[in-house]
């Protein structure tokens, strides 16, 4: 089980596995093992509610294919659990932006007070009054 929040979580039979030869530099070794890690999540016949499925459809992500499948590829290590690792973080912090998105509050605009108003306005002829003294110095005779 994969954990999302408290409340969400994915199965693992949700999330594909499957091991690739990493690009790059690395010598031989990189020719001869396969450590790179390709993640595939379809995220329409996930178990994810349909909140998330809608707001991580909608997003404008290169990984997400038109057919709705989320293809995370991770080689940054060089050993294949630990790009597993890395690539559910990165599952993790994607769902978690999308998590973010949903328990936005809308805003309500307010009204500034009369006193925050006065405040304002006494700063503004305050400020007005100093840069009125910026001018041009003229002799009196």
């Amino acid at each position: 089980m994969f954990y999302v929040s408290p409340l969400i979580t994915i199965p693992d039979e949700e999330l594909e596995f499957s091991a690739i030869r990493a690009q790059g530099a690395g010598g031989q070794h990189v020719n001869k093992v396969s450590s790179a890690v390709h993640l595939r999540f379809d995220i329409a016949a996930s178990s994810l509610p349909a909140e998330y499925k809608a707001q991580l459809l909608a997003l404008a992500d290169h990984r997400i294919s038109k057919t709705g499948v989320l293809v995370i590829k991770s080689q940054q290590h060089r050993r294949q659990e630990q790009n597993k690792l890395a690539a559910l973080q990165r599952l993790q912090a994607l769902l978690e932006t999308v998590r973010a998105t949903l328990a936005q509050v809308p805003r309500r605009p307010s009204r500034p007070s009369r006193l925050a108003k006065r405040k304002r306005l006494t700063e503004k002829i305050q400020h007005g009054q100093i840069k009125a003294l910026r001018g041009r110095v003229r002799k009196e005779d």
